[in-house]
């Protein structure tokens, strides 16, 4: 069947790894990559830290044409080139529609992004400048978090892939559901996120993929089920108890 989405599923070509005992094939989630089919609309990559979301979330990117450090298709700069060779290594299945946008955020490196737009506005000032997509206020002139809702409401307009690695790491709790609203209003203009992050709130989009990444491999969660949404959850139900039983388990390692 024609899929109209724009990235319908990401494989690695495994006949062409050269072997799985060297990184990042070595990792969990590569070595037993085999298809993964991605939603329509929104698709999350959780785990927990050293799962490498981001290893698999930026040889996506760099496969379909972003630069490694974040950007859109035409941000070629390279401030230090520390990607691995499995995007040489993964197979894309595109759909017959053509993506008008795109963008690749890795929240450690859009400072890097944001320093780019701003040198190639001053190399090239015979053309319209590139940071007036992203808003009136320069994004150096505001907020790591301020300069992240900046780059969805004002220079995503849809019909686009957009690859988000972390976006909630400069966001506090309503500057997420502000991001959460902005992600659905793009969905509605034809748009499909790939995401990997660590927000319960974030991951809550209705309807989405979720697939956990662990030592054993790739799985497909439901939202309820995940260790992001229960401790959460937990945790903010029984704070008190929660924070007794932490706390006074710390002053016995001390002790």
């Amino acid at each position: 069947m024609i899929s109209d989405q724009f990235l319908i599923d990401v494989g690695l070509d495994r006949e062409r790894v050269p072997t799985f005992d060297q990184y990042s094939f070595s990792l969990a989630s590569v070595r037993h990559l085999r298809q993964l089919p991605l939603h329509p609309a929104v698709t999350f990559l959780i785990g927990e830290n050293g799962t490498d979301k981001s290893t698999l979330l930026e040889a996506i990117a760099v496969a379909w044409g972003f630069n490694a450090e974040g950007g859109s298709r035409s941000h070629g700069f390279d401030t230090r080139r520390s990607h691995s060779s499995l995007c040489e290594y993964l197979r894309l299945s595109r759909g017959v529609k053509r993506a008008r946008d795109g963008y690749f955020l890795r929240a450690e490196s859009f400072f890097n992004v944001a320093a780019e737009i701003e040198k190639l506005d001053e190399d090239f000032d015979n053309i319209p400048r590139i940071a007036d997509a992203y808003g009136s206020r320069a994004l150096h002139e505001q907020s790591h978090g301020e300069s992240f809702l900046s780059l969805l409401v004002e220079r995503f307009f849809g019909n686009g892939l957009y690859i988000l690695d972390e976006p909630e790491a400069a966001l506090s709790p309503n500057r997420q559901m502000a991001a959460l609203t902005r992600i659905h209003e793009l969905v509605a203009q034809g748009s499909q996120f790939l995401i990997a992050t660590h927000s319960p709130i974030i991951m809550a989009y209705p309807n989405a993929r979720i697939y956990e990444l662990t030592a054993d491999g790739i799985g497909q969660v439901n939202y309820t089920d995940t260790e992001h949404y229960t401790v959460t959850k937990s945790f903010l139900n029984s704070h008190e108890r929660m924070l007794e039983m932490l706390l006074s388990n710390q002053e016995k390692g001390i002790q």
